[in-house]
């Protein structure tokens, strides 16, 4: 008996077998939307109890002028790395600060902290602002700015529109980043959260490139608006931010007048050409031995000339100084000034013969010394027993 096989109708589709391919793919836990994964959960101590297996250290050197200031704040930056049980050392001879961890340091990531601390004092970083850098939810950067530009000039007046006028700039960077921003030498060090620091660096190296930190301000503005409202945290806000194009700005150039030369309908004389000049001086004419001695020769002549310029210039320094030139003795009359002629002593006893006849002015602070002494009495100089006995004697002769 044969049993036929029945046909799908056309409505009907065949079950298909099941798909090898993502089959082990399943639900993860931590795919929740509750979950932040961006979250930094704190590391205690129980986390790891046993410790550091093997010891990590790092040195840093920092320049003369802060030698001072860390002999100073060193016992602060002592104890508070004490607390984290990593020891430290300051080196004045060779200028340096070395970290490393001890037996009892815990955390794993504290030693790449206390790194950045001692970079952050480096810098002239104060100290009570670069221990914060000890905290989990603080990290820094160090933004190198030296090698960006060439020209001196213009490095120095961009920096300086980093900083703006009375530090205006850098406070409003400050404020949106919720960042601290030093500014020293080559370098600008920041401290404050990881959103933040990106938000700098792309800021101070735009600044350094010639683009003015005051977009990046406006941008940050409105960026700040723009997360308070809950609707738009899913949006795209570029339609909302400001598109700054670019300005080639060209300078005025002084405009150099050229003078028209006098029109003429002849045209220029034609120079005569090499052939031309050989012609004229009859080295056309010489053979092909010839022209090349006449050449050599002339080099020769200039190479003579050459060697005797330069002997006479070594000479220079070998001839004596010229002998300036020895004026004579005066003359006796003129030695001494004093056995002048008759006539020029007549003329001096005249002028003192004037002098002695005027009045003298009367100084008038004087007057009052005069009167003083008119009007006092002096008292009688005593005679001494020396002088009596000598007396008594020749009178009694």
């Amino acid at each position: 008996m044969v049993v036929e096989e029945e046909e799908p109708h056309q409505g009907e589709q065949l079950e298909q077998p099941p798909r090898k391919k993502g089959k082990h793919r399943k639900d993860k836990p931590w795919d929740n939307e509750s979950i932040d994964h961006w979250k930094i959960d704190p590391f205690g101590k129980t986390d790891n109890p046993s410790g550091m297996l093997e010891e990590s250290s790092f040195a840093v050197l920092f320049p003369k002028y802060r030698e001072q200031y860390l002999r100073e704040v060193w016992p602060l930056v002592t104890k508070a790395l004490k607390e984290q049980n990593v020891a430290c050392e300051l080196n004045l001879v060779e200028g340096s600060m070395t970290v490393r961890t001890t037996r009892k340091t815990w955390d794993p990531f504290i030693i790449i902290k206390a790194r950045d601390l001692l970079k952050l004092l480096a810098r002239s970083v104060p100290a009570p602002q670069a221990l914060k850098i000890l905290h989990d939810e603080t990290q820094c950067d160090i933004i190198k700015i030296g090698g960006l530009i060439r020209n001196k000039e213009k490095f120095v007046k961009r920096r300086q529109r980093l900083i703006g006028p009375n530090g205006a700039t850098l406070k409003a960077l400050e404020l949106l980043t919720k960042c601290y921003i030093l500014v020293q030498g080559n370098t600008v060090s920041s401290m404050g959260p990881y959103v933040g620091l990106k938000q700098i660096r792309r800021v101070v190296e735009d600044c350094i490139k010639n683009i003015h930190p005051i977009y990046h301000i406006k941008t940050l503005m409105i960026k700040r608006e723009l997360a308070k409202d809950p609707k738009l945290a899913t949006e795209n806000w570029d339609r909302f931010l400001p598109k700054f194009k670019k300005k080639n700005v060209q300078r005025k150039k002084a405009k150099v007048q050229i003078k028209k030369k006098e029109y003429t309908p002849f045209p220029p004389p034609q120079l005569p050409s090499k052939v031309d000049l050989q012609l004229e001086s009859g080295e056309y004419f010489l053979s092909q031995e010839s022209k090349v001695s006449k050449a050599e020769a002339a080099i020769q002549a200039r190479q003579v000339l050459r060697q005797q310029t330069r002997q006479q210039q070594r000479q220079q320094a070998f001839q004596p100084p010229q002998a300036s030139a020895v004026l004579p003795p005066p003359p006796i009359a003129d030695r001494h000034p004093t056995s002048a002629s008759a006539g020029d002593v007549q003329e001096l006893a005249r002028g003192l013969k004037k002098k002695a006849r005027a009045p003298v002015a009367a100084d008038p602070d004087s007057s009052g010394l005069d009167k003083f002494l008119a009007s006092t009495d002096l008292p009688e100089r005593q005679e001494t027993t020396f002088v009596k006995k000598k007396k008594s004697k020749q009178s009694e002769r």
